[in-house]
């Protein structure tokens, strides 16, 4: 409880706007929906009618505010929900408490840029990506980092529990700084204290607006070549990753429900409509990069299974 509240402090701080206020909410109790169809029932929801939704505060993806997600994967999911006819009611948590929550079933599903690993599908289920996410650096202004190799010998940052920590363990001579929230990545940042932070780049872009006084700005990693990759199986992270929604292992129709929102979602052009609207490229954010497909087929997906994209 201690980590939440000091996360939930230090984020504040990054968008205040955002971020009040933050209630950590039940199952759904007094407040589960009435006269729930058969449908949304099968669904098979912790409590029928409503989607009990783990986040941690971490605007712009996930925030709660006035006992409701907002942010890029709070629209996402709100959106999806209300096709299925489900109350969305948040859990407030840190991201390993996110985690564990979906794998005790203690919440239905988690949201806010949650990395597909094999590891993690081995103990709960991903929906098909709402989003892929480029590997995204926040440097100081005047500074310049392109490729893995200029990575050698850095300072780097990240948060604790994210995929990038084993990719800086990998890079030669580099020293990894772990976190228990981005605004720690970018206090130590702006002071000089690291050379780059590796997070998520809508949360790059909401702190270059926020805290003008860091000097930051966001860089895109050329992403390691399969050679690379090979020799250093741990820079795959380096790699633009695919996102998902992660739930319970026994949730295989609630996942298939939402994944199937999620497809639509590309096809409708709503998925272009909130990447858009959250500061991000669609071009960037909604076409798959070539290994996404091979990661996942013969492993939680069909051989045959193609990414959702916006590309023709």
């Amino acid at each position: 409880m201690t980590r939440v509240r000091v996360q939930v402090r230090s984020l504040l701080a990054l968008v205040p706007a955002m971020l009040l206020p933050l209630t950590a909410c039940g199952s759904g109790g007094d407040d589960a929906p009435k006269n729930v169809s058969a449908s949304t029932a099968a669904l098979g929801t912790i409590t029928p009618g409503v989607l009990k939704v783990a986040v941690e505060p971490y605007a712009p993806y996930t925030t709660v505010k006035d006992g409701k997600i907002v942010g890029l994967d709070g629209d996402i999911i709100n959106y999806a929900a209300k096709k299925l006819g489900l109350k969305v009611v948040p859990d407030v948590t840190d991201f390993a408490g996110m985690l564990a929550g979906v794998q005790s079933r203690r919440d239905d599903i988690t949201v806010g840029g949650v990395a597909w690993t094999a590891e993690r599908q081995k103990q709960g289920l991903f929906t098909d990506p709402p989003y892929y996410s480029p590997p995204a650096m926040a440097v100081r202004s005047g500074k310049s980092y392109s490729t893995v190799d200029d990575l050698k010998g850095l300072s780097l940052g990240t948060v604790t529990g994210y995929v990038w920590v084993k990719s800086i363990q990998a890079v030669p001579g580099a020293e990894l700084h772990s976190y228990p929230n981005a605004n720690g990545v970018f206090d130590d940042l702006g002071a000089g204290r690291i050379d780059v932070g590796f997070l998520d780049p809508l949360l790059i872009i909401a702190a270059q607006k926020a805290r003008p006084e860091l000097k930051i700005q966001t860089q895109y990693l050329t992403p390691p070549t399969a050679a690379q990759v090979k020799a250093k199986p741990a820079y795959e992270y380096f790699r633009p990753y695919q996102t998902g929604f992660y739930l319970p292992k026994q949730a295989t129709k609630l996942e298939k429900a939402i994944s199937a929102q999620i497809d639509a979602m590309y096809a409708n052009g709503e998925l272009a409509k909130l990447i858009t609207k959250w500061g991000g490229d669609p071009q960037q954010f909604l076409v798959p990069a070539s290994d996404v497909a091979t990661a996942r087929r013969g492993v939680d997906r069909p051989a045959g299974w193609t990414p959702p994209s916006i590309a023709k």
